[in-house]
C-alpha cells in the first residue's frame, strides 16, 4: 500500500527535541503515542503529542535535542491510509475516470484542490468539478451529476 502524507514538520520547538507539526490529515489519532511515520529515509515513533495554536507539538523517540529536531524541519510525515469503508480518500480519486450519470466521459481526475466551499476535482481537461457533485465512486470511476452548463 502506498504511504500518504499525513503532515509536515514545520520547525523545532524548544531545546528538548519537540517539533511543530502541521497536520494534513483530519484524524488527530494519527499522532497517538506509538504511531509510526516514515520521514525521509527513517522511521519515527510518536512519544507524545499535543495541540498548540492550530498545529501540534510532537516528541519522537530518539529525537532528544534541538539539533536533532532541526534536522526534521520541512520533512513530510508519511503513513499508511486508515481503513474506513465509509470515508472518501483523495488518493483513491486521483487517476479515476470522471463520467456523468448519462455516461458522458469528462476526463481523468489529476488532483483534488482544497477549497473552502467544496473541494474541487481537477480533470486532465482543465475542468474543475466541485466534489459536492460526486454521486458515487467505484474503483477507477467517479460518477458526477453536474448542473447544466458546468462544462460549457
Amino acid at each position: 500500500m502506498a504511504l500518504l502524507e499525513i503532515g509536515r514538520v514545520a520547525k523545532p520547538h524548544g531545546l528538548r527535541g519537540e517539533v511543530v507539526v502541521q497536520m494534513i490529515s483530519d484524524w488527530p489519532e494519527r499522532l497517538a503515542p506509538g504511531a509510526l511515520f516514515e520521514v525521509g529515509d527513517r522511521h519515527l515513533e510518536v512519544v507524545e503529542a499535543r495541540p498548540h495554536q492550530g498545529r501540534y507539538l510532537v516528541r519522537f523517540a530518539g529525537i532528544e535535542d534541538r539539533n536533532s529536531a532541526e534536522a526534521l524541519r520541512g520533512l513530510a510525515l508519511r503513513a499508511e491510509a486508515v481503513e474506513d469503508p465509509d470515508a472518501l480518500w483523495v488518493h483513491e480519486l486521483i487517476g479515476s475516470r470522471c463520467v456523468e450519470l448519462d455516461g458522458t466521459e469528462r476526463g481523468t481526475v489529476v488532483s483534488v484542490i482544497d477549497n473552502r466551499a467544496a473541494d474541487l476535482l481537477e480533470l486532465d481537461t482543465g475542468a474543475l468539478v466541485p466534489i459536492s457533485f460526486l454521486v458515487s465512486h467505484e474503483e477507477g470511476v467517479v460518477t458526477i451529476d453536474p448542473p447544466a452548463g458546468l462544462f460549457d
